[in-house]
């Protein structure tokens, strides 16, 4: 699986490149930015990352190659809500004002709402967040579509959008303090381009969250239960606004939690989409916790120390 990867050499040098099976990196001869390959039309990014990933010779081993979130210069991350049956179930279950969210899952219009800045988001093995206002916390594995300035899907992501439940559900117009804090976005590091999904209508979608080194809550979807026409979310998203650099659209999550299940601090989210990636995520409650954001974007090699994989840690 070809992964187009954003990551840190051992200098500290931000670069973009193409990662192999092995993790090894090609990188892009003039090195550009995420947001300047969202710049090209998906042809050329294809004839681009295909001859980049034909040379023989990896530039970068593995170890070598930090990978960091694939977002950066006036990227944006938005996500969808409410496109699974299920989500609209969970939404009824917690809201106070239930007739909104049954409505807006027919309605021609879908719910689409920002998520985040580039320097904000984390990626694999770095601390997601539960706000400590709001008892009832949750992860929502969805897929992510990487969106080109033309609105072109040229990749696909693994996307993390973890909400406050308890917080939408007092009220909905509460929704962005329920989704954006600190913490609250995570996305995979690698981007799978579009031309390697075959079947993106139908891909696997699984949760795991582990505590104690025993799987708390497991939950599986597929893509094939999306109620949404994936174009249609990107077209809505770019009706009335540009996106120069690309822009990230998370496509809604179709695993919920019952009501009774929270994330605690100290499990780990682990969330996996067949084709495209595995995403893992420590749980803190201290959203101050990830104040070194702020310095990762000026100094990358900030973001190793704070990273953990294993269910077991």
């Amino acid at each position: 699986m070809t992964r187009i990867v954003r990551f840190a050499d051992g200098t500290g040098v931000v670069r973009t490149g193409i990662a192999d099976e092995a993790g090894d990196v090609r990188e892009f001869t003039s090195t550009p930015g995420i947001a300047d390959l969202l710049r090209l039309p998906v042809a050329e990014l294809r004839a681009l990352v295909e001859e980049t990933a034909a040379r023989p010779v990896p530039d970068v081993p593995e170890a070598e190659a930090h990978l960091l979130p694939p977002l950066d210069g006036r990227m944006e991350l938005w996500a969808a809500g409410v496109t699974y049956e299920r989500s609209r179930e969970a939404r009824v279950e917690e809201s106070t004002e239930q007739s909104i969210y049954e409505r807006v899952y027919d309605a021609e219009r879908p719910e689409l709402f920002f998520k985040s800045v580039p320097w904000r988001v984390v990626t694999d093995g770095e601390p997601i967040a539960v706000r400590d206002d709001s008892p009832l916390n949750v992860p929502e594995p969805e897929l992510g579509l990487v969106l080109n300035h033309l609105g072109e899907t040229v990749g696909y992501v693994v996307v993390d959008d973890v909400s406050s439940r308890s917080i939408e559900g007092d009220n909905p117009l509460y929704l962005p303090q329920a989704k954006i804090y600190a913490g609250s976005a995570a996305v995979s590091s690698g981007i799978v381009p579009a031309w390697e999904i075959a079947a993106p209508e139908d891909l696997k979608i699984s949760l795991v969250v582990w505590r104690n080194g025993a799987p708390a809550f497991e939950g599986a979807t597929s893509t094939a239960a999306f109620h949404r026409d994936p174009q249609g979310l990107a077209d809505h998203l770019l009706h009335a606004q540009p996106f120069p650099d690309g822009v990230v659209l998370s496509t809604g999550t179709g695993i919920v939690p019952g009501i009774d299940f929270t994330l605690q601090a100290g499990d780990m989210v682990e969330i996996g989409i067949d084709g495209v990636g595995v995403l893992r995520n420590p749980v803190t409650h201290d959203t101050a916790a990830l104040d070194w954001l702020a310095e990762a974007s000026d100094r990358p090699s900030v973001r190793l120390a704070h990273r953990s994989y294993g269910p077991e840690e």
